[in-house]
């Protein structure tokens, strides 16, 4: 199945901004192994932002789910014309029943992720060349390196960083010039989801705590609807300065290679952080940490277990202590709606972890 004949690749990834950023170790391993292949990319369009900044990768093909609303066969029937027979291997790493299809279609050499649940996968395992169970309970870096040991290609179970160009710290170093900040420490406060987003009220107590710690604080964030209303509620203090809405994602990725350390939700940027080996300070909801949790290149594991306040290498996550945590659900009533575990934590417990690390152990 390592046949070094191996010329075109199609990687299929239709689920999240994170499962695309996390493919990234496995692309790598493609690309040494079978000597700088053409390796193409399919996923769905709201991830396109992070598949343009994966190295490796030649050309991505986009699924739209509004498409599939309007106009379902269409897309359907452009995209299986662009990709049939036209791979050595197709990689699939998701379960569904059209991502599985289109491995089959666009390979006769294809692998791909399948339910554990026999009667939904049966089809699937009897079609592919070779699968894999999506385990939820592992996590999603492990999940996505599987198909490297069903090829067996070895490999280490680190989280590759996206490198930025020269260009891009060049920016990145001139926008800070021009705000007199050198040493600097990232709040990112928002997430793709509302139901993963820290409360407003909180989050001001949290932000007049990190003020007094004397250091820039950087906010982050992008010009979606959910950033740019965080960004109208930020209150006016020295130490605060206001990023949303000002970098691209090259641009934020080199802003979050020179921070000192990252503070923010369970979403993209924390794992952007863990990549780059980070201080991480993660403030996590309902989201499983067995499969979400920061990865740690230095220890090659994430976290499984579920506490209020736990660190592990250059990690420290903060949950609510309710049993139901961490549900996986999309808040409360699984419907993107209030997620009542991120209300009972209190940022000064956030504050009094960042405290101790800046004053007592960042350089």
């Amino acid at each position: 199945m390592t046949s070094k004949n191996t010329n075109k690749i199609l990687l299929i990834i239709q689920r999240s901004n994170g499962d695309v950023l996390l493919s990234l170790s496995l692309i790598k391993a493609l690309f040494e192994n079978f000597n700088q292949p053409q390796i193409d990319i399919l996923v769905n369009d709201d991830t396109i932002l992070v598949a343009k900044i994966l190295p490796f990768i030649n050309h991505i093909y986009t699924f739209s789910y509004l498409k599939k609303q309007s106009s379902r066969f269409k897309q359907e029937q452009n995209l299986i014309a662009s990709i049939f027979r036209k791979y050595d291997l197709s990689v699939n790493l998701t379960s569904s029943d059209r991502s599985v299809i289109y491995a089959l279609l666009a390979s006769k050499k294809s692998i791909s992720a399948v339910e554990k649940n026999h009667a939904k996968s049966w089809w699937k395992k009897y079609f592919l060349s070779f699968y894999y169970y999506f385990d939820s309970s592992k996590h999603i870096l492990l999940n996505n390196l599987e198909p490297l040991n069903l090829l067996n290609i070895n490999h280490e179970k680190i989280q590759e960083p996206i490198k930025s160009s020269a260009e891009t710290h060049s920016i990145v170093g001139s926008m800070l010039k021009k705000k007199g900040i050198n040493k600097y420490i990232i709040f990112h406060p928002s997430a793709q989801y509302l139901y993963k987003i820290y409360p407003k009220h909180l989050r001001d107590r949290f932000l007049f705590l990190l003020n007094s710690l004397d250091v820039p604080i950087l906010i982050t964030g992008t010009n979606n609807q959910i950033d740019l209303n965080i960004k109208n509620e930020l209150p006016s203090l020295p130490n605060i300065y206001d990023f949303i809405g000002e970098t691209s994602l090259e641009e934020y990725i080199a802003l979050s290679q020179t921070a000192l350390a990252y503070i923010g939700m369970d979403t993209l940027n924390t794992h952007i952080a863990a990549s780059q080996s980070k201080r991480i300070f993660a403030i996590f909801g309902p989201t499983n940490l067995s499969m979400w949790s920061p990865w740690s290149n230095a220890l090659k594991t994430g976290t499984t277990q579920n506490n209020p306040l736990q660190t592990y290498d250059n990690i420290t996550i903060f949950q609510a202590s309710f049993p139901c945590v961490s549900c996986g659900k999309a808040g409360c009533n699984d419907k993107n709606g209030r997620s009542e575990c991120l209300y009972v934590i209190m940022p000064e417990k956030i504050f009094n972890e960042v405290s101790y690390w800046y004053k007592n152990v960042s350089i």
